[in-house]
């Protein structure tokens, strides 16, 4: 199926570029991958967030339908990677939206923040304040995208959503669950994968992985790739020592990358370039063997586009350095692919969800997904439903955009539905 041509057309509405300041520092790079083996491992995790972890109420306001608390706490990441977060993102906000009057038990959903919802005013208007007067719930929405770094903010989401979920249980509320849209999807999936008991997650317009959201999705027009390849040829140690400290080993991985192309891939590769919409041929052939990764010097395969047709040509390269006989175009399009390999590596280190522990009970998740969605590509990555057996995957006709413009009831439907589903799995006599 193809993507939504609202979705590519809103990207090109926008003028942001993402990660304008490189890669990071290579010493943060590998404190992190130490932190997600821990992290990862719910095992591991038992006593990073003490049950009594300080949270802290500042102000309350009142309306007709709510009250709408505005709160903080102190990161735990700051106490187990000291130094890793900005001054701006060591004290984590959120609002909590509660219903004057409570319907049937008292249910709160925590919404986490998707790319560019920096502030609260549309997780509220869009989905808190209608979840109060549908379903009489309440609506903790977090503010914690700050973060300039995407695998900090991972790691600080996963402690800081356990913060929330403990707080609210000694608050007495229940059932607890958690959702979000995007980016606000994938972090609240992390999230869940290290919480030691049952709970309803929601995930939205999310998929496994973040890797080809910058990769092979609309967003990687967004990226600053000229400055990542700069800072990647300068400085030998991500290619010497941070790619030896990838461990994730699946089909959508660096490492998986580097291997020879099977005729399997090449079909793929084919069956694709013929649905591209680029006028530029050749660009496009270029584009989509970028997207398949370098492989081995001695077993590369080059695809050409030829003059008379979409068929492709496959022939065994003639060089035996290729540093030294590439034409500087050449390079350049071999270091573009080093780039996108790297950012697929580190990606799928951090943020993909066969990284971390399965969730306790996979029937509470349900996922919506958009058919058409070019922000969150699904073709040639792993599925949710291999990585977590049980789970449920809903499907809205259109895109990314449409979706999340026009769709918000679903969404809150298939909140309700999960928290429903709890309810009649795990009574609360039994908590």
């Amino acid at each position: 199926m193809g993507v939504s041509r609202l979705d590519i057309f809103y990207r090109r509405l926008l003028l942001t570029k993402l990660f304008i300041g490189g890669w990071g520092k290579p010493e943060d790079f590998k404190r992190l991958f130490e932190f997600r083996k821990v992290i990862g491992d719910r095992d591991k995790c038992t006593g990073l967030v003490p049950d009594d972890y300080p949270v802290f109420i500042d102000k309350t306001e009142e309306h007709s339908d709510c009250h709408i608390h505005n709160g903080h706490f102190i990161s735990p990441l700051v106490h187990l990677v000291p130094g890793i977060l900005p001054t701006e993102a060591v004290k984590a906000r959120f609002q909590f939206i509660v219903p004057k009057q409570w319907r049937k038990n008292r249910p709160v959903c925590i919404h986490l923040a998707g790319t560019g919802d920096h502030f609260f005013w549309r997780r509220r208007t869009l989905m808190a304040r209608p979840m109060v007067k549908e379903a009489g719930m309440a609506s903790f929405r977090s503010c914690l995208k700050n973060v300039s770094d995407l695998f900090v903010m991972g790691g600080a989401l996963i402690l800081e959503s356990s913060v929330l979920l403990r707080w609210l249980e000694r608050e007495g509320y229940w059932p607890l669950g958690m959702t979000g849209i995007s980016m606000g999807g994938y972090m609240a999936s992390l999230a869940v994968t290290n919480w030691p008991k049952p709970i309803p997650l929601i995930p939205c317009l999310s998929w496994s992985t973040a890797s080809s959201v910058f990769t092979t999705g609309v967003l990687s027009k967004a990226v600053n790739w000229s400055e990542l390849e700069k800072q990647y040829t300068i400085n030998s140690v991500y290619e010497k020592e941070i790619i030896q400290l990838l461990e994730y080993c699946g089909v959508d991985s660096f490492k998986m990358a580097q291997e020879p192309l099977s005729c399997a891939s090449t079909e793929l590769c084919e069956r694709q370039l013929l649905e591209l919409t680029l006028t530029n041929k050749e660009e496009a052939g270029a584009q989509w063997l970028q997207r398949l990764g370098k492989t081995k010097a001695e077993d590369t395969h080059v695809f050409s586009m030829t003059n008379t047709g979409t068929s492709l040509d496959a022939r065994e390269p003639q060089w035996k350095d290729k540093r030294r006989i590439l034409s500087p175009s050449s390079r350049g399009s071999r270091l573009h692919s080093e780039a996108i390999n790297f950012m697929k590596g580190v990606m799928d280190e951090c943020t993909h969800m066969a990284n971390f522990s399965v969730p306790v009970d996979p029937s509470l998740i349900i996922i919506v997904q958009a058919t058409m969605d070019a922000y969150v590509p699904r073709t040639g990555v792993l599925s949710l439903r291999d990585i977590w057996p049980g789970c449920e995957v809903r499907y809205l006709k259109g895109g990314h955009i449409s979706a999340y413009l026009f769709k918000q009831n679903v969404f809150r439907q298939a909140i309700y539905d999960a928290f429903e589903r709890f309810c009649l799995k795990y009574p609360k006599a039994s908590q």
